[in-house]
């Protein structure tokens, strides 16, 4: 394909970012959280790469762990939102994946579907975030079932999720750890994991057994304020077009849908073919930048569907055919994200299958 817009990826900045998981966590199992198409960056590209290099690896649901599967891997892989109905435990079963419990139903699921081979489970308990979990009173009754049920495996594991550990110092982080370490104290037979990628980069003591980097490994800072690059880590997806068009204007030129940007000295402006079609957000506040030969240039106008215009004034050399970074080792997307009134994660998340079907590759 022509079309010069594509996602790249690097696995030596993977590797790099699961070696600083592995620093701040040496005595910890580490599992990779590769769910929503390994952050957006491709299963396919991350899987082969973390692949023997992690002790498991976590996605959302049964769909994504298959594919997981069909890249060949048979390293464990727990299935973090569980199932969603009975007949997914026996998927789960067939294909050898944990899966996380969370709720009576899938309990009530698990006990009326007897399965060929044992399955493992994990525990999610409710400390505070209030979304997926047990109440802390009903995580010995149903310790207790599930040891008695013969197709579960006895090596039951026990989670909790911080809701807060993005903002360093919060106090609700303490409240929950207390809280998971007051149940689980009873229960020390199990291993226990508490932390994402916030709290391995600032809370050891929430470590535990298994810890679980998602955002973190991608290069991506979890914390407001903060890139990945101050956190010593590196970014793993650069979003990359060229300049195929470029114009002179004169001074007094509106540009684009809603003549919302209108050049206010002799202009040169650049047409780079990506935008919101391929997730580059929209919404993105006025001068944000691009990298083009060294040098941050402004986007100007609106970001339409296909494309957005940028202002090459300040380097009257650059030529159709240059490449532009969208964000990458030169502009961090948490910049990006930021002007767009997001977060990291969402941008990457949205990156689109068209971005797959130009010409990707290793950066």
């Amino acid at each position: 394909m022509s079309r010069p817009t594509c996602l790249l990826t690097s696995a030596n900045a993977l590797l790099h970012n699961l070696k600083r998981v592995k620093a701040c966590a040496p005595q910890q199992k580490v599992m990779a959280v590769v769910k929503a198409n390994a952050y957006g960056t491709g299963l396919d590209f991350a899987i082969p790469v973390l692949n023997g290099q992690v002790d498991a690896f976590a996605v959302s649901c049964l769909e994504e762990a298959l594919k997981i599967r069909e890249l060949g891997s048979r390293a464990s892989c727990l299935v973090l939102q569980g199932v969603f109905n009975a007949e997914e435990w026996r998927v789960a079963a067939r294909y050898g994946f944990d899966c996380v419990i969370h709720h009576q139903a899938q309990l009530k699921w698990l006990l009326s579907v007897p399965l060929p081979s044992k399955i493992k489970v994990w525990v999610k308990i409710n400390t505070g975030m209030h979304r997926l979990g047990f109440a802390m009173d009903e995580v010995e009754e149903v310790l207790r079932t599930l040891e008695s049920c013969p197709w579960v495996d006895k090596d039951i594991r026990l989670m909790t999720h911080l809701a807060r550990a993005d903002e360093r110092g919060h106090p609700y982080n303490d409240f929950q750890f207390n809280a998971f370490n007051a149940m689980s104290g009873s229960f020390k037979k199990y291993a226990h994991s508490i932390a994402n990628s916030a709290a391995i980069l600032s809370l050891p003591k929430t470590h535990a057994d298994v810890v679980r980097p998602g955002i973190m490994l991608y290069g991506v800072s979890p914390f407001e304020n903060q890139t990945g690059v101050d956190l010593g880590l590196m970014p793993v997806a650069r979003l990359m077009s060229a300049i195929t068009v470029i114009h002179h204007y004169p001074a007094g030129s509106s540009i684009g849908y809603g003549g919302t940007y209108t050049t206010d000295r002799p202009s040169i402006i650049g047409i780079v073919p990506v935008g919101y079609g391929d997730g580059y957000p929209r919404h993105i506040q006025p001068q944000t930048p691009v990298w083009v030969n060294g040098v941050m240039v402004p986007v100007v106008g609106r970001v339409s569907m296909d494309m957005l215009t940028i202002d090459l004034t300040t380097i009257p050399d650059a030529q159709e055919g240059d490449p532009v970074e969208l964000w990458g080792p030169n502009i961090p997307i948490e910049q990006i994200a930021t002007s767009a009134g997001t977060i990291a994660y969402e941008l990457l998340c949205q990156m689109t299958d068209r971005l797959r079907g130009s010409a990707t590759g290793l950066f």
